[in-house]
């Protein structure tokens, strides 16, 4: 069977990124971003879509967060579209729901060739702890362009916005993990009537 991996190298004047992943492994995860926050939602995704996971980013953090963490988002995705090669014999869509205390989130995957987020959440603050909110929507916009996947996030229900965030990261490690799972009746064929994904 076909190692399921990539590591992607990217570096521009504000950021300098390098992702190792592996779809077929076990959740193992290690971070060096500067961002705490970023990397404990980074963990969940390792962890419930049970694919080994390894971020290392040095960024303009003296300006803010949001560079480096669009970026991490951008090489996540370019190393999910590389290790999914032809996408044949994968399942392609994923679907989750999560709940986190009184959060909920649906997270929807397509690996459709097609790049888009769809994203619907009202984060009741603006900062967890020193964490800009609105890079999660930042972040989740590079991974779908990276990867050229159609994503839908939606939070249901939240008071607490470390519980909205972490609701959507764990419904898209669920949801990612659905969507790359290998599909034993279709292992030669491509999910697509079209034959291109």
């Amino acid at each position: 069977m076909t190692a399921r991996r990539a590591t992607i190298e990217r570096r521009t004047a504000e950021t300098d990124i390098r992702v190792e992943l592996d779809l077929d492994g076990a959740g193992v995860f290690e971070a060096a971003t500067g961002v705490g926050f970023f990397e404990h939602m980074l963990h969940q995704i390792a962890r419930h879509a049970l694919i080994d996971l390894s971020v290392s980013a040095n960024g303009d953090l003296h300006i803010d967060d949001h560079h480096t963490v669009e970026d991490v988002g951008i090489v996540l995705g370019q190393a999910l579209r590389e290790a999914l090669g032809d996408k044949r014999g994968i399942m392609r869509y994923g679907h989750a729901y999560v709940p986190l205390d009184e959060a909920l989130s649906r997270v929807v995957i397509d690996f459709s060739g097609r790049p888009g987020l769809f994203f619907r959440a009202d984060f009741t603050a603006e900062k967890i702890g020193t964490f800009d909110t609105e890079l999660v929507r930042e972040f989740f916009g590079g991974v779908a362009a990276g990867a050229a996947m159609t994503l839908h996030m939606d939070n249901l229900a939240g008071a607490n916005a470390h519980h909205i965030a972490e609701t959507l990261f764990k419904a898209f490690g669920r949801a990612l993990r659905g969507a790359v799972a290998r599909d034993e009746r279709a292992m030669d064929a491509l999910p697509s009537t079209k034959e291109h994904l």
